[in-house]
């Protein structure tokens, strides 16, 4: 027996605005009434299934059997990713590494500016190349406060930078799904949205200095910041265009570090400045001159001493990361990940939901019912090679088997509320999607007519920010771009991708990414301050994607960059 969504059990408006409610309570909870985040996330999910079964008709077993499967996905990838990070840095934290860690990139660059650039933005996107899922801020909020940021610095910039790369994460895999959902040429979408996000790879790493320092202490490192946007966003677009989504986010990523770390051989701003204050260049001697903006929290930040370690110990402190991006980046090629999930992998069609629910015109073409598979991976998951990592950093820094239990066992303690509240995230975002509470918002985003290149891409925006996936919202919403746009005469390829591009904005905004962010900086409870730092960023550089895709779609000579 099915059951079919209905998106308009009452008027349209009305059924907008009850389809809504779960995510503006949700975000209410947090960012205005400033609750525990595992609180908020219960209330956003009660209310999601009360409006689920009472308001549009969907079957009480069918909602919390959806919550169910939500919070299954929320604990394995999401859950296990988190953990086996705080493991990591927990570990390498209690042994001392972080010092010197941070001493060995001042041996890079000791301006804060470029340290921000060079982990936020390029580390930042390797991961997310390699692994997507939270690692990327799981890793580089950890590492930027054990480089002195504040807490609340080091959560919103690493998801301000955690942008350009998004829609190319996972090597690719928000557009290989957002391919296999519309049925549109991946070579395309790739090729689309490699053209959309040009100008935000170019302008994303000067927003990211801004949004730490101001305009000022940004000019001052301009030539930086310029080689750091325009590797990235010639290799981003080179990349998804000739070669196609798989690597167009590590690649460019790599490429990036590279250049960056030569350009600072040979070049350094006159002012160096600092995390907490910046400070004039004279030969060899250093006068403090000027205080770091937004640096407000002097509480929530790691007090670090001095120091220059020798080669041999800057090599020990970067070992477990660089082991953790090699294994990372093994774990994510298409045969290592084969070989792995052929040793062991279950696809369990999760009972009495798969294939339970119809979602049905005018969101899809014809009543498709959705399915309802969960993939239990423990070998190939990402977070299996993060702990791989671990363990293995621990046993080369000297420490033995059951000092390893005790590390992780403390770092599984510090998680709990996190796993918890990311279970709860995961359980609203899919009582949301199979109850068709997410159609009920999208169509209201197409009824804009000749608006919708913006609408459509804010409604991508809406839809991360609700799932806390690029990949899922390309699943929830693909279909709905791609018929859309046919009944409007847009190009269905630049829509879809307009999905994908819009929806890398809303990723510094999802509750998911958000605890992540907390948990990675020990900043517990306060994710309601790390969602209205983020918020306003997230908004306009989403509007800005919109605006791109009203100009493709309808000014001459910017409609040419959509395949034919």
């Amino acid at each position: 027996m099915t059951w079919s969504q209905d998106y308009h059990p009452y008027d349209a408006w009305l059924s907008v605005g009850l389809a809504a409610a779960p995510l503006l309570v949700l975000l209410g909870c947090i960012g205005l009434l400033r609750m525990r985040a595992y609180v908020a996330a219960l209330l956003g999910l009660l209310a999601a299934l009360l409006i689920a079964t009472l308001a549009f008709g969907m079957p009480a077993s069918l909602a919390i059997r959806a919550a169910g499967f939500g919070a299954a996905y929320g604990l394995l990838p999401i859950g296990w990713i988190v953990l086996n990070i705080i493991f990591l840095f927990q570990m390498t934290n209690e042994r001392g590494q972080f010092q010197i860690l941070r001493e060995s990139i001042a041996a890079v660059t000791e301006d804060s500016r470029l340290q921000l650039l060079l982990i936020a933005f390029c580390l930042g996107a390797f991961f997310e190349g390699a692994a997507g899922f939270g690692a990327p801020v799981a890793v580089t909020g950890a590492m930027l406060i054990g480089l002195g940021f504040t807490r609340l610095q080091a959560s919103g910039l690493s998801l301000i930078a955690n942008t350009a790369p998004v829609a190319f994460g996972a090597l690719g895999t928000p557009l290989v799904t957002l391919a296999g959902v519309t049925g549109l040429p991946l070579a395309d979408l790739s090729a689309t949205v490699g053209r959309e996000m040009l100008p935000f790879c170019l302008i994303v790493p000067f927003w990211l200095l801004v949004a730490y320092c101001g305009w000022r202490r940004t000019l001052a490192v301009w030539p930086a910041a310029v080689m750091v946007s325009v590797t990235f966003g010639t290799s981003q677009l080179l990349i998804s265009n000739l070669h196609g989504p798989w690597l167009a986010a590590i690649g460019p990523a790599m490429i990036s570090v590279v250049a960056l770390v030569a350009f600072l051989r040979f070049w350094r701003p006159a002012v160096i400045m600092h995390v907490g204050q910046a400070t004039l260049s004279r030969g060899d001697e250093r006068v403090p001159i000027i205080n770091a903006a937004h640096v407000t929290e002097h509480e929530d930040t790691i007090a670090l001493a001095p120091g220059t370690p020798d080669s041999g110990a800057m090599r020990k402190a970067w070992m477990p990361w660089l082991i953790l991006m090699g294994v990372v980046f093994l774990w994510g090629m298409p045969a290592v990940k084969a070989a792995l999930d052929a040793v062991y992998k279950r696809a369990i069609h999760f009972p009495g939901l798969d294939m339970a629910i119809l979602r049905v015109p005018p969101v899809v073409a014809t009543a498709t019912a959705e399915p309802a598979i969960y993939t239990f991976n423990p070998l190939s998951a990402t977070g299996s090679a993060i702990l791989l990592a671990g363990v293995l950093s621990a046993v080369l820094l000297g420490l033995g088997p059951i000092g390893i239990a005790k590390s992780y066992g403390r770092a599984f303690m510090m998680v709990i509320p996190s796993l918890s509240t990311i279970a709860a995230m995961l359980a609203l975002g899919n009582v949301t999607r199979f109850a068709g509470l997410d159609a009920t918002m999208g169509l209201a985003f197409a009824a804009t007519g000749v608006m919708y290149p913006f609408f459509g891409t804010m409604l991508g925006w809406l839809g991360v920010a609700v799932t806390g996936s690029d990949t899922a919202s390309n699943v929830l919403f693909g279909g709905l771009q791609k018929v859309t746009s046919e009944q409007l005469h847009l190009s269905p390829v630049l829509m879809a991708g307009a999905n994908s591009a819009g929806g890398v904005m809303g990723k510094m905004i999802d509750a998911q990414s958000i605890v992540v962010a907390s948990t990675a900086t020990q900043w517990f409870g306060q994710e309601g301050r790390i969602l209205r730092y983020v918020f306003l960023h997230s908004f306009v550089l989403a509007s800005l994607v919109g605006l791109v895709v009203m100009l493709i779609a309808y000014v001459p000579p910017f409609t040419l960059l959509v395949p034919r």
